[in-house]
Order: C-alpha cells, then sequence, then structure tokens
C-alpha cells in the first residue's frame, strides 16, 4: 500500500462561517476520528492537500498525518470522505479515519485487466462484472491493485473468477472464490 506524509494544524474555528473564512484564507477543514476517540478537526494547507489527494485518488493509501499542536508526533489514517464544490475543483472538507499499522483492515482494492482475450479475438465481448475486490490484511501488506492477465478467456467459457487472482501472502480475499470479475460472451 501507498504511503504519503501530509502535514496539518489543529483546528479551533468552527462553523459555517468560520470554515468559510478558513476556505477564503486557502485553508482546508478536515476532521480525524476512529479508535474510539472523539474526533479532532484539523485543518490543511488548500493547495498542498489538493496536490496529495490528487496523487493518491483511487489507490489505496495510508496517509502519516502530521498535526501541529497534537500530543501524537504522528497518525496513520486512510481517506474515508472527501466532499469537492460541485462546480468547482475544490475540496471542501475531507474526513480521515485513523487506523493502527499491525491491525488487520478491510479495503476494496481495484482490478486492472491485461491483455486482450482470445474470446475478443473471435468476435466475443468482453464483459467485465467486477471493478475491485475486498482484501483483509495489514495495511501495509494491501496492495494498490490487483492485475489479472486475461489472455486465455475463451467465448463462452467461464471467465476469470476471484479464485483465478493471484494475491500476496498475507492477505486474505473477502468476496466468494466463486464470483466472476470478467468473461466473454
Amino acid at each position: 500500500m501507498l504511503q504519503v506524509n501530509m502535514s496539518a494544524a489543529k483546528r479551533t474555528a468552527f462553523g459555517k462561517g468560520e470554515c468559510g473564512r478558513m476556505r477564503a484564507a486557502k485553508k482546508t477543514p478536515a476532521v480525524v476520528y476512529g479508535k474510539g476517540q472523539a474526533a479532532m478537526p484539523v485543518e490543511f494547507d488548500a493547495a498542498a492537500l489538493y496536490k496529495d489527494l490528487l496523487f493518491i485518488h483511487g489507490r489505496n493509501a495510508v496517509v502519516t498525518l502530521k498535526i501541529e499542536g497534537d500530543e501524537k508526533a504522528e497518525r496513520h489514517a486512510v481517506v474515508q470522505e472527501i466532499q469537492k464544490a460541485p462546480t468547482i475543483e475544490q475540496v471542501l472538507h475531507v474526513d480521515f479515519l485513523e487506523i493502527e499499522l499491525d491491525k488487520p483492515v478491510s479495503r476494496p482494492v481495484p482490478l486492472r485487466l491485461t491483455g486482450v482475450a482470445k474470446g475478443v479475438e473471435f468476435g466475443g465481448e468482453l464483459s467485465v462484472l467486477k471493478q475491485s475486490v475486498v482484501l483483509r490484511g495489514c495495511p501495509l501488506d494491501i496492495p494498490d491493485e490487483i492485475v489479472a492477465d486475461i489472455t486465455a478467456l475463451d467465448k463462452g467459457g467461464a471467465g476469470l473468477t476471484c479464485a483465478d487472482l493471484s494475491l500476496p501472502a498475507k492477505v486474505e480475499l473477502m468476496d466468494a472464490p466463486s464470483q466472476v470479475c470478467a468473461l466473454v460472451l
């Protein structure tokens, strides 16, 4: 899994008006929650946060937060939700879920299909039924993506199932092994 470092500061201003002033000052409000503790409001430099979120978009990433004014030196988290402005490219708010690196978590991992299926070359149509699979393991053991070669898929065949995917050693597949990911019709 990808690791990214981000810097933030504890936030003391709350409410709609204060968050609007914060955004006008090129800051983005966010919150860090989890592990049975109260949520911690934080703020980021808007440009740096946007750049970091763009880098990790669509990938499983562990974010190491260094929060100015926090009693902990760093917190490990994953991006849980991003709120964007509907008409402009502006991040309005981000939720981070704090995690522990040595405890297993379940995360969706995108599937990347490579090659051209043999059945497609003979007039068939590739049908992709799953875009991602759910894996369970320690956060740093979960890969960014699962790559599967589909060149052997034939028209009308059984297709590529979850059991056919090659997974790293320290992770467990949470989806049913018989579930079909892709097939040629």
